[in-house]
């Protein structure tokens, strides 16, 4: 019997154990809301044969997505089905079948919005386990399920893959490819350097000139200019630049870096609901050990666990450099990745399902 059917057994309950419908696949149906105008447009998986005990909506780390029509993450949403768990995806807008135009540079403020748009039509239907929203997020996420959880206090819970911390990722992901790619520790350290002297002349309003004198070296690189070099006019440098400026960032002044969160650490350390953080320990994306020591020096409810020879995106790999992720083909998943995910989410539906069925004590209050 399992640990759900158990608890069943103890409290006198007719109910079914998840094994009961593992064989079953989940209801997959349209789902759309309505975010900054724009119409996204998704995919809702409910439990077979029962009604949802809560919803897990996914948030999607950077890049154009292809969620609906690709049934991104569909092994780990029917898992989370058999657990008695909706899934709740969407297509970023300009993306699949959503509407609007794709912005790579989409404030994370903005996804935040959309993810809360989102929650808030799952309740305006009162849909099934809509009153129980947990969060899983992937990188990018990192900035913005934060920023739910402190306008949405409620959320039950965040699973939280490759997230990030304070500080623009780029200068690590930089580094620690050009060293994959064969770059000593010096010439690498001199091609971060440009690119951040490079960056602190277009924030601070230097000319087209100076930044590219700045980035000489760096955008020779052959790995610079194959996956991230422009070869764009001053007029868009300067369109870029304008735009950039006007939006107002906060930098580091330590490292330059660009702080996408303000406030990060206190908005981490108001979060009151549990959370699972996983890192793949050959992550060239983000720097998970920076993150790693960031929650646990913030989040009071935190599990973590790391997987050897992962990548960023928890898969298998060689080196776990960008290449090999963008050129590698399909990985498989990291051995025991699921099942960390599995097994935490089901202890705590086996807690809340006792603590829905505890009975009160007169003059208690709960």
């Amino acid at each position: 019997m399992t640990r759900t059917g158990r608890l069943a057994a103890a409290l006198g309950l007719i109910v079914l154990s998840a094994a009961a419908y593992a064989d079953e696949s989940p209801r997959t149906e349209p789902f759309e809301f309505v975010s900054g105008g724009r119409r996204l447009r998704g995919a809702l998986d409910r439990p077979a044969g029962r009604p949802a005990s809560g919803v897990v909506v996914f948030v999607h780390g950077h890049g154009r997505t292809d969620a609906v029509e690709g049934n991104w993450y569909g092994d780990l949403r029917r898992r989370f089905a058999d657990l008695g768990l909706a899934s709740l995806i969407w297509d970023k807008p300009g993306c699949g079948r959503s509407e609007g135009s794709y912005d790579h540079d989409q404030t994370v403020q903005s996804s935040a919005d959309e993810v809360l748009a989102a929650i808030e039509e799952l309740q305006r239907r009162k849909l099934p386990g809509s009153d129980r929203v947990g969060l899983w997020g992937i990188s990018r996420a990192g900035w913005i399920c934060p920023l739910v959880i402190e306008r949405l206090p409620s959320v039950a819970f965040w699973i939280s893959v490759s997230g990030t911390d304070e500080k623009e990722s780029f200068g690590y992901l930089l580094e620690t490819n050009l060293r994959i790619e064969g770059r000593s520790a010096s010439e690498a350290r001199a091609l971060v350097d440009e690119w951040r002297r490079g960056m602190e002349v277009f924030r601070k309003g230097g000319s087209f000139a100076a930044n590219q004198k700045a980035t000489a070296n760096l955008r020779r690189d052959p790995f610079f200019s194959e996956f991230f070099g422009r070869n764009g006019t001053e007029a868009a440098y300067l369109a870029d630049q304008k735009r950039f400026i006007a939006e107002g960032h906060v930098f580091d002044d330590a490292s330059g870096l660009m702080i996408y969160v303000p406030g990060l650490r206190d908005r981490l350390r108001a979060v009151r609901c549990p959370v699972l953080a996983l890192f793949g320990e050959k992550d060239s994306n983000v720097d998970w050990r920076s993150t790693a020591a960031l929650y646990k020096d913030t989040i009071p409810r935190l599990t973590l666990k790391t997987f050897p020879g992962c990548n960023h995106n928890l898969r298998q790999c060689r080196t776990g450099g960008f290449r090999e992720t963008m050129t590698g083909g399909s990985q498989p998943v990291c051995e025991g990745y699921h099942d960390a995910i599995v097994a935490w989410v089901e202890a705590l539906e086996t807690a809340a399902a006792t603590a829905s069925t505890r009975p009160r004590v007169a003059g208690s209050r709960r």
